[in-house]
């Protein structure tokens, strides 16, 4: 359909991947090379810049794999919640999936019998094939990083330096899949097309007192009832930090977009300090 062809030519010029004549730019040529959807890409090269390129590998290949967790069979639910609930990362999902991803290397590389990966993912209601193919989907986009010579960092997962981080990556191609609490109660608002969602059953916020004001999410699902899935805290000042000016501007009007601009506002003056010590 016409408008979405505009809108997928719109998104990649808010991504910085067209030039003016709306060809791919430097950057968007780069961001093609890896198989992933434009956002996912943009989040995958701007962690090269805040070095946590290991994380946003990880977090690359989960969302790309299919879901790793299983429907639970009637009666077992709490139980496979409270499993989860292991992994479960105060930062937000993106983080919960790097703590599973990572339990789950470590079961595989257990040196008990071969079939303790499959074990382990039945005891934690968890999908091994989905897992395994994470790993492999993670492979790939390590190879593909070496033949185009971008830096890989070191882990430093857990630090809150590199928390915040992986939040800016993600948020530099995420900043279209924002959402806020507008009521209190889980009624998330999104910023581009002000529909409401909730949160996802397999989100870690679910079923949980904290529910975060300002969300960043991996998608929006219609067919699962409006959910947003692959949920994590942000603070607006962060969004405020990296949203182009020119996506910003063509928000449609909301009580979130006025909340945002008068964080703006109040950061302009730093910004254009700090323009002016570059």
């Amino acid at each position: 359909a016409p408008e979405s062809l505009m809108q997928a030519l719109e998104d990649l010029d808010y991504l910085a991947a067209l030039d003016n004549d709306g060809n791919l730019s430097e950057f968007g040529i780069i961001m093609s090379e890896f198989p992933l959807d434009p956002q996912l890409s943009k989040s995958l090269l701007a962690s090269c810049e805040f070095e946590c390129v290991d994380e946003m590998l990880t977090i690359a290949a989960m969302v790309t794999a299919p879901s790793c967790f299983l429907q639970a069979p009637p009666g077992t639910e709490e139980i496979a919640r409270s499993r989860w609930r292991r992994f479960s990362h105060p930062a937000g999902d993106h983080f919960t999936l790097i703590n599973l991803f990572n339990s789950f290397q470590a079961a595989t590389a257990s040196p008990t019998h071969p079939g303790n990966s499959e074990k382990w993912c039945r005891d934690h209601f968890l999908s091994c094939s989905a897992l395994s193919m994470a790993e492999m989907i993670r492979a790939e986009l390590v190879e593909i990083m070496k033949r185009i010579e971008l830096p890989i960092s070191e882990p430093g997962f857990g630090s809150e330096e590199n928390l915040l981080s992986i939040k800016r990556a993600l948020l530099s191609g995420y900043f279209m899949h924002i959402a806020r609490d507008v009521d209190g109660s889980g009624n998330y608002l999104m910023l581009t097309h002000k529909q409401v969602a909730q949160l996802h059953p397999f989100s870690s916020y679910y079923s949980t007192r904290r529910i975060p004001e300002w969300v960043l999410f991996h998608e929006f699902s219609i067919s699962e009832g409006n959910s947003i899935r692959v949920v994590s805290e942000i603070s607006p000042h962060l969004f405020a930090e990296l949203v182009p000016q020119y996506y910003f501007s063509n928000l449609p009007p909301s009580e979130s977009k006025d909340i945002l601009q008068e964080v703006i506002n109040h950061l302009a003056p730093v910004s254009a300090t700090k323009e002016e010590q570059k």
